[in-house]
């Protein structure tokens, strides 16, 4: 494990791309440091890694979060499918398990994050979600609501819904296409 730090709170978005950058394993795991994801999950997370799985992604079951944000997150995503043409269960649980390979052509944006798994299978790679415990927070705050991502949110689906458009799958997908065709 190694200790990456912006000069700057860059965001969850970018914090993620330089830790992709760095990655040296197979996989990447990525949690917030929230404690409400239990790490015992990520073995669970590496077994769905299977033969030609890129991402197992968690959704956060019995989620010990207030009726507000549980019916604004059931809101969002259910918006967010209907915009984007993908389905994410739980777009908000960033506790995912990814092969590198995967992160290679992945275009960094202020909120890419939150669409990770939905520009991975729009490049052709296969995602599974599962179930994964949720608890209450421990330690600090979410810096995210309502009033800070309704307008954000709607922008960046209608940006999803033209790059899923424009999008180019990753040189792995190509290959795998071409060896179909020969």
């Amino acid at each position: 494990m190694r200790l990456l730090r912006h000069r700057v709170n860059s965001g969850e978005s970018a914090a993620q791309a330089t830790g992709f950058h760095h990655a040296r394993g197979e996989v990447v795991i990525t949690m917030d440091a929230d404690l409400q994801h239990d790490p015992r999950d990520i073995p669970r997370l590496l077994d769905v890694l299977g033969e030609g799985v890129a991402a197992a992604c968690g959704v956060r079951g019995k989620r010990e979060d207030g009726w507000v944000r549980r019916l604004s997150s059931r809101v969002a995503n259910g918006f967010r499918n209907l915009v984007t043409g993908d389905r994410i269960s739980d777009a908000g649980c960033t506790f995912r398990a990814i092969r590198r390979e995967a992160l290679r052509e992945i275009p960094v944006f202020n909120g890419m994050h939150r669409f990770l798994p939905s520009i991975l299978r729009f490049q052709g790679f296969l995602v599974l979600e599962l179930p994964v415990a949720h608890r209450p927070r421990f330690k600090g705050q979410s810096k995210y609501g309502i009033g800070n991502r309704v307008w954000r949110g709607i922008v960046d689906c209608l940006a999803m819904r033209w790059y899923r458009r424009r999008c180019v799958p990753g040189r792995r997908c190509v290959a795998e296409w071409d060896e179909g065709r020969s």
